[in-house]
């Protein structure tokens, strides 16, 4: 069993919200399905959006719809205005309700402000802290999100400090040369790199500590 962590930092959108899923969605509803390819193409979108001039990622998701999409002005805003209302995934609401059990369990993530509030109400509970893009005034991969994490828990980056994700470009290989304790969670739509070990879903994780 590992030792009892500093604090297990968790990516959102496709680690525990289905972001494939919810997007998918969104786009069908609105007449407009998702072909072949374009979900990876938007994500590809959104992450050079990101590295640019600061924009929320509200608007960073508008923009990418129009651009990968055609979506229309509207249609993109009303899309990205519902992103943090996206389901869950099955295991997300008991895992981190197990987990937070064990040590202080926190989000890092691409989002807005807006966002954290209406995840944290679909997940049912607070997690011990939430830093996002907008507060952040960065996006992932950039190191200096994990140094302000770092600055607002009061502890320094080592392999008692846990990163959870199912995208290794955005998360786990910057925590792995921070020597942090990496894992990869296996999500539809995983983008999979080195990491310590490896889960089926935030369950498996919880396992880990049984």
């Amino acid at each position: 069993m590992p030792e009892a962590p500093d604090l297990i930092t968790f990516d959102i959108f496709g680690t525990v919200l289905d972001w494939r899923t919810g997007l998918e969605s969104a786009c069908r509803a609105a007449g407009r399905p998702i072909g072949c390819g374009e979900f990876d193409r938007i994500v590809d979108v959104q992450g050079e959006l990101e590295q640019g001039e600061f924009l929320g990622y509200t608007e960073i998701t508008a923009r990418s719809l129009r651009q990968v999409l055609a979506l229309d002005d509207e249609t993109a805003a009303r899309i990205a205005a519902g992103v943090g209302d996206w389901p869950l995934y099955s295991d997300a609401r008991a895992a981190l309700c197990a987990l937070v059990q064990i040590g202080p369990c926190a989000a890092m993530t691409n989002s807005d402000r807006a966002h954290g509030a209406q995840i944290q109400r679909r997940l049912g509970m607070q997690l011990s802290d939430w830093l996002c893009a907008e507060a952040a005034r960065v996006y992932k991969p950039n190191p200096r999100f994990w140094a302000l994490m770092a600055e607002r828990r009061g502890i320094e980056p080592s392999h008692r400090g846990w990163q959870v994700s199912a995208d290794a470009d955005s998360d786990l290989a910057v925590a792995n040369a921070l020597g942090l304790t990496t894992v990869f969670v296996r999500r539809a739509h995983s983008r999979p790199g080195p990491a310590a070990c490896a889960v089926q879903g935030l369950d498996d994780l919880v396992r880990l500590w049984s």
